[in-house]
């Protein structure tokens, strides 16, 4: 088989996948699992790849990461690597993290400060705005400089929130309008005047898709997470269809006390899917912070905030991200595909830019309750998908009261696979 043939036959098998996840989906049972081959064939993952993480708009990192000019960091979206950098006059850009000369990657480590964005390999130079200001004498005197900036990737910041959208287009719909929402119900955190205090990247061998799906409900909670449950009550909201008298009570007592601060809470949700959701609930009574013990995390609270026992904002941004604002640091959550059965999430822990380690808080403290739930959530995932791999396995149903929140993330996936694959 020669060059030729061997292009035209993958390009014949990549037309077939696509034809055929089209064809599942299409087919898909209502509030049932997916087929088999969309959790682990390596086609399938190329095609979520090609028609959600290289279209749809992606949580990548916080805005306080990069305070000041020159700051950037990396991350690597399914092989994409990707810049992230704060320029001159303050705003925040993305870049596709590769030169215009041969290709390599401009900033190879994860995080840091430049004056201008310098290709290690052979020194073509680009301020931090993409151009390109400096390539040598070498590539004679017809080369023009302004032709290779560096390939922009589109960009957008909320709240402190960044979101990139690798695609040629910006997606349609709603997004500027949750971008609006994010920066109302962020502004009491101030969190430009914030900082990271501590990250943790996690490896799991499993589909991203089942990452999501175990995040979108709190059915394995009880039997999982000891540690989380401290604190954590696990209605979604006073909607949840299991949320007894009680508890809708105590959300209205506390939402008074939001009230009173002017602190936004009230539920709102953008996209099919409620792909972009928000919403302010509060932890068990008695505890103020997702920490071991339900105290304080770290002494200095965040932006305006006065109340400790502020709950738990929880943000949601599909497909990779979730969020949780407190009263004293907050905690987001990103996930990335790798391969087929393999994903990575990042989880950074924020606090107030004054807070001084080892005085203020205790990143061990702070971390502990989480590092136990993803791991917790990991192994889950890995059985989950060593189960999945079995020729004994078939799709099963969702639980509409339980995990309801995963049926609406299956909801959006099928819908947005679908209509981008009919867009090619």
């Amino acid at each position: 088989m020669n060059q030729n043939d061997l292009l035209n036959t993958t390009c014949a098998t990549i037309h077939d996948a696509r034809q055929e996840m089209a064809t599942m989906l299409e087919a898909r049972p209502e509030n049932y699992s997916l087929p088999q081959p969309l959790y682990n064939d390596p086609l399938m993952f190329r095609i979520d790849v090609e028609e959600v993480f290289q279209k749809e708009w992606l949580f990548v990192g916080m805005t306080s990461e990069i305070p000041a000019k020159g700051d950037y960091f990396t991350v690597e979206i399914a092989q994409n690597p990707v810049l992230v950098v704060r320029d001159a006059d303050g705003s925040v850009n993305a870049f596709h993290n590769t030169c215009r000369h041969r290709g390599s990657r401009v900033c190879t480590e994860h995080r840091g400060k430049v004056a201008n964005l310098v290709c290690p390999y052979h020194q073509w130079t680009y301020d931090l705005k993409g151009n390109l200001l400096f390539a040598g004498s070498e590539m004679g005197e017809s080369f023009e400089l302004k032709e290779h900036g560096l390939k922009k990737a589109f960009c957008k910041t909320a709240g402190g929130f960044i979101f990139v959208c690798l695609g040629k287009e910006e997606p349609e719909g709603d997004f500027d309008q949750f971008l609006s929402t994010l920066e109302e119900y962020m502004e009491p955190y101030d969190v430009e005047n914030t900082k990271l205090a501590v990250e943790s990247n996690m490896y799991e061998q499993a589909n991203w898709k089942l990452v999501i799906e175990n995040n979108r409900e709190c059915y394995h909670c009880v039997g999982n997470h000891p540690e989380l449950l401290n604190t954590l009550l696990e209605w979604d909201d006073t909607n949840d269809p299991r949320a007894s008298q009680e508890f809708k009570d105590y959300c209205k007592d506390q939402a008074a006390q939001w009230d009173a601060e002017g602190i936004p809470h009230e539920h709102r949700s953008f996209g099919p899917g409620l792909r972009n959701r928000i919403v302010r609930m509060p932890l068990k009574k008695g505890t103020k912070v997702m920490t071991l013990d339900g105290e304080a995390g770290c002494k200095k609270m965040l932006g305006r905030i006065k109340n400790p026992q502020l709950g738990s904002m929880r943000i949601l941004h599909l497909p990779n991200s979730w969020n949780h604002m407190q009263s004293d640091h907050f905690i987001v959550f990103r996930v990335l595909p790798i391969s087929a059965q393999e994903s990575i999430v990042t989880t950074k822990w924020f606090v107030h830019k004054d807070a001084v380690e080892g005085v203020d808080y205790d990143p061990e403290r702070l971390r502990l309750v989480w590092d136990a739930t993803n791991d917790q959530d990991r192994i889950l995932g890995e059985e989950n998908q060593r189960g999945i791999n079995s020729v004994g396995y078939q799709p099963g149903p969702y639980s509409e009261t339980f995990e309801f929140g995963i049926i609406n993330f299956m909801d959006w996936y099928s819908e947005t696979v679908q209509k981008n694959l009919k867009a090619k």
